[in-house]
């Protein structure tokens, strides 16, 4: 069917869905305990030079194409049992949408048990990145370890959703934290992406924990509180395209030793020996919140590692900076964030790995490569989108080619947000100047940069549907010149 076609429909079905679902009488199950609720989403977008503008389709679960024009139509189901101690919870996020290497397919699908209101388990793929974040993922570029940029991963994830208080402690002291296994399902994917011979991993494995602790001290109006925590990634496991080196390890030794970040045994390629088995990367994240009379104001910064030599602070300021407003909820502006990401050091240009560690003590990184790794070549993403900052840009941009190209970058990020008429209509802004120098084993001759920015506004009918329509648009070398018009119709039926 013609691509133009497609978009016909989709917007007619977008302009008369409110009244559709005003016809619909879906039964909701429900009783004292347990319920069901639906949920609708239309959305179409066009834009022009045949890609959709970078903050049209960053941030948004790997759910916007970036090809062009396009549409789609999500529809949810989630149900909820409440119980005496424990909740359960479970759902199902289809997405059935245009110019895609697959038109339908399962975006989230997932079961999770909560004990006490604090600890759950969650088995499945699920929109939930944001758990465990020290950014606003609303507004903010991207948290640099796990962000709302790409496609849930599929996992079993035991986490401490929210800040819970350590007893013995005069409720000063909280913590929160998780600990997760799961599986890439790319593959069929990155088989019609790749164009030429390359080597990759098939049905990565993966790791993720952190913990975080956050000190408070309260008076009657005011508040201050420190964070301070950690976020550790690992791809593991998979088998490679290449024969000669085949299945990966996997075993449950092979898993400790990724957990605990120790050198492969003789079973795992020459650098896995020498480095740590698989790849690794993470964050050291830090915090200051001072809140009063309902406002807050919060300086973050998260410190990028990507081996041994960042987690030892030899790659200098790398990193992402901010600070964050957050104000009434009837505000004209509910939310600023202001930040800087700046990934230029990396420990140096050289990877002084291959020397006699005994005669030559010291950590011996440099050139860290952030996202990128020479036995993982799809790097920190997932169906090719960056599972980071989307900053660094996503390796889908590269036209069949896999890995991140552009990983030594400095960048400005502005996001704001706030009510135009309260409860009504509200806005949301995001604004992005980001220049890069390539990577630390192929710059760039000459610098490049890109300006890209976006701006929504929803507003809230009388029967609860949302209508948001939003522009972007970008400018600049990097990514090109684009710009783009989407409306989107949602409802929770």
């Amino acid at each position: 069917m013609n691509r133009n076609i497609l978009l016909s429909v989709a917007l007619i079905c977008i302009c008369s869905l409110p009244e559709l679902l005003a016809q619909t009488n879906f039964k909701l199950y429900k009783d004292s305990d347990a319920s069901i609720y639906y949920y609708v989403r239309a959305r179409a977008n066009v834009a022009t030079g045949g890609q959709t503008p970078f903050w049209m389709t960053s941030g948004t679960y790997g759910v916007v194409p970036l090809t062009g024009s396009s549409a789609y139509l999500q529809t949810q189901a989630k149900f909820i049992s409440v119980g005496d101690k424990f909740v359960y919870q479970a759902g199902i996020d289809m997405i059935t949408t245009t110019t895609r290497y697959r038109n339908v397919y399962v975006q989230e699908l997932y079961g999770l048990i909560t004990y006490n209101t604090w600890l759950s388990l969650l088995i499945g793929s699920a929109e939930h990145a944001s758990s465990n974040s020290i950014v606003n993922n609303k507004l903010s570029s991207g948290d640099m370890a796990i962000s709302t940029n790409a496609r849930p991963i599929p996992e079993i994830n035991l986490m401490v959703n929210d800040f819970t208080y350590i007893p013995l402690t005069n409720k000063r002291l909280q913590f929160r934290g998780n600990f997760s296994v799961g599986r890439s399902f790319d593959d069929a994917y990155l088989q019609s992406y790749v164009k030429t011979p390359q080597t990759y991993n098939r049905n990565v494995l993966w790791h993720n924990k952190s913990l975080h602790l956050r000190l408070n001290v309260r008076s009657r109006y005011e508040s201050l509180a420190g964070i301070i925590g950690f976020r550790h990634v690992a791809q593991w496991g998979g088998t490679s395209t290449d024969p000669a080196l085949g299945a990966q390890p996997h075993s449950f030794k092979d898993f400790l030793r990724v957990v605990t970040g120790k050198a492969g045994d003789a079973s795992a390629t020459e650098s896995d020996q020498v480095n740590v088995l698989g790849n690794h990367y993470g964050t050291y994240d830090f915090g200051l919140e001072y809140s009063y009379y309902g406002r807050k104001v919060k300086l973050y910064h998260q410190h990028f590692f990507d081996d041994r030599s960042g987690m030892e602070f030899e790659n200098g300021m790398d990193g992402l900076y901010g600070v964050e407003l957050s104000l009434k909820s009837d505000n004209w502006l509910t939310g600023l964030v202001v930040e800087r990401l700046y990934t230029l050091n990396q420990s140096g240009p050289f990877h002084f790995i291959w020397f006699d560690h005994a005669k030559y003590p010291g950590t011996g990184g440099g050139g860290d490569n952030y996202y990128n790794n020479g036995e993982y070549t799809t790097g920190a993403s997932y169906f090719n989108r960056s599972t980071g900052s989307p900053l660094l840009i996503s390796p889908e941009y590269n036209d069949g080619q896999l890995g991140f190209r552009h990983n030594r970058i400095a960048a400005w990020h502005l996001g704001a947000e706030g009510n135009i008429i309260n409860y009504i209509m509200t806005y949301k802004v995001k604004c992005s100047y980001i220049t890069s120098y390539g990577t630390p084993t192929e710059p760039l001759l000459k610098k490049t940069g890109s300006l890209a920015a976006a701006a929504e506004v929803t507003y809230i009918n009388d029967k609860r549907v949302f209508f948001t329509l939003s522009i972007a648009a970008d400018r600049g070398a990097l990514l090109g010149n684009h710009a783009g018009i989407s409306i989107s119709v949602y409802k929770r039926l």
